[in-house]
């Protein structure tokens, strides 16, 4: 209640205690307010306190200010992580009013990158985003890199996920990038990649300069210890430190690549702080520009190396969404794979480990592998007894199609 409510309501309980008729008029002029408003408060007008309603967020609170101050996050990844949860939430500007409500979050300095422009389909800049850790529901730890790929013109991104930085990964990370964008722009930018540049003489390899020639692209690099010459793709790996709340809400590798898929959408279907538009509404302009793809064959040369895989600890890895088994020694390994004639190659550096046929089942124990991871988790029991069991498994297995 304001000082002049009061002093107004101190004045007519004194005329009602006088018995006297309190003047409206004279009332009004003195405190400045219409006659209808001193006929309220003389008729016991009052205010309505304001509604205690419990905001949709409160459940969530504890968890918010921890998110929030998880090193790197930011408040759009928090938000987008939480609104994936329950859309119940509500939206951003809510979201932003209850952190500041509550002091859930510091202020935090934007770092800024000089930025200059190029032509539609004119440059793509690439860079790895290295050495990200994050840890599963089941507190595996999984460590990774992303190659950031963003297109000059539209802002354009695409995150790929990489357990390596081998210059076979480059090819693939870049294959995957240009199947995204549907085809390949004039000029690729990067720093000093140690597994494309020979760091004596800071000039690319010749291994990508043929993968250059064979995608019909001039390969560029900016100056050393100068990274803002790649500026957008820069400014685009601060996106990824949405990753952050996602700490211990994953189960397994593709549910990680699914998130950083989703992150790679999220970003393109956002305005970008400097051209005022959605990467992907520029894209629809800039894509015309782009070189189409070459053959099928040549894409294939490139993307026919072995590829690292981790041994989980059901003694499986993944390959393009279904488990394949190993040797249950292997463990915790990092092993790599080679896709050929429709079979899959395992090797422990040059010997190979295990072939399998390529298939539509989600689950692909080898019955040696199976037989011998029973017999370890099992090792009380009769190994006949053991070995009945693990077949009885295995058939049941062998029904779980993708």
């Amino acid at each position: 209640m304001t000082t002049r409510e009061e002093k107004i309501k101190g004045e007519l309980s004194i005329l009602r205690c006088l018995n006297m008729k309190p003047n409206y008029s004279e009332l009004s002029r003195k405190y400045g307010v219409s006659r209808q408003t001193i006929s309220k408060y003389d008729k016991g007008f009052t205010k309505k306190g304001t509604r205690n309603r419990i905001s949709k967020l409160e459940p969530y609170r504890d968890e918010i200010e921890e998110k929030l101050n998880l090193p790197g996050a930011t408040i759009t990844g928090v938000y987008k992580f939480f609104y994936s949860k329950d859309n119940a939430i509500g939206c951003r500007s809510n979201f932003d009013y209850y952190v500041r409500k509550h002091n859930l979050i510091t202020k935090k300095k934007s770092v800024v990158h000089p930025r200059f422009e190029t032509e539609p389909g004119k440059q793509l800049q690439f860079d790895f985003k290295e050495d990200i850790s994050m840890i599963s529901k089941h507190g595996e730890i999984f460590e990774f890199n992303i190659l950031t790929t963003t297109l000059g013109f539209s802002r354009m991104h695409k995150y790929t996920y990489s357990k390596t930085r081998t210059r076979e990964d480059v090819f693939r990370c870049l294959i995957e990038a240009f199947k995204y964008y549907g085809g390949v722009p004039e000029t690729l930018l990067t720093d000093i990649m140690s597994s494309i540049v020979n760091t004596n003489t800071y000039k690319f390899v010749e291994e990508f300069k043929q993968f250059a020639k064979d995608f019909n692209f001039e390969a560029q690099k900016c100056k050393a210890r100068n990274p803002e010459t790649k500026g957008k793709v820069e400014s685009s790996n601060r996106f990824l430190n949405r990753l952050i709340p996602y700490n211990g809400e994953f189960e397994i590798e593709e549910d990680l690549i699914e998130i950083i898929d989703n992150l790679t959408n999220d970003v393109n279907n956002e305005k970008n702080q400097t051209t005022g538009v959605r990467p992907i509404m520029l894209f629809a302009k800039e894509k015309e520009y782009l070189s189409p793809l070459p053959s099928k064959e040549i894409i294939e040369f490139y993307l026919n190396f072995m590829k690292p895989c981790t041994v989980y600890k059901d003694s499986m890895i993944y390959y393009k969404g279904k488990r394949y088994s190993v040797p249950h020694k292997l463990i915790g390994k990092t092993l790599k794979v080679r896709d050929l004639d429709n079979k899959l190659y395992i090797y422990d550096n040059t010997e190979l480990i295990r072939t399998h046929q390529l298939s539509e089942k989600n689950i692909n124990y080898n019955d040696e592998d199976y037989r011998n991871i029973m017999l370890e988790k099992l090792h009380y029991k009769d190994s006949d007894e053991v070995e009945a069991f693990a077949m009885h498994n295995l058939n049941l297995l062998d029904n779980l199609k993708g």
